[in-house]
């Protein structure tokens, strides 16, 4: 009678270097979750176009509107935030308001496509 051994790796049903563990439904599953997620990506991505995060400065004399895709849609300057004498003023509001929005901007993204990858560790923005 031939002894019996011990199977190891994928022989076995599981993957190199994780101990056997077997997925379930195999490698087939594997990438059909890998698509759903990508798919699920791309929606939120999409919607992220449309959603908008809102920064102001100078005490809301400038107001700049961004999607979650980081774009800018508007800023508005209140006619009292424009002196001839002070342009650069306005110009350090402006400046200050995007860099708040585009900040926005991201940690909305970051939120809504980390909620998706959950405990992957894929960095963000990560187009599986």
């Amino acid at each position: 009678m031939a002894k019996n051994k011990k199977m190891r790796g994928p022989a076995r049903g599981g993957i190199p270097g994780m101990g056997g563990m077997n997925m379930p439904g195999g490698m087939g599953g594997l990438l059909s979750q890998m698509q759903k997620l990508q798919d699920e990506m791309e929606k939120t991505q999409a919607a992220l176009a449309d959603e908008e995060v809102t920064a102001t400065a100078g005490g809301g004399m400038v107001t700049v509107v961004a999607t979650g895709g980081q774009e800018i849609r508007s800023i508005t300057i209140k006619p009292e935030a424009v002196d001839p004498d002070d342009v650069e003023l306005l110009q350090d509001m402006v400046l200050a308001a995007v860099n708040e929005a585009l900040q926005r901007a991201k940690a909305l993204s970051e939120e809504r496509m980390g909620a998706l990858t959950g405990g992957l560790g894929l960095p963000p923005g990560l187009g599986l």
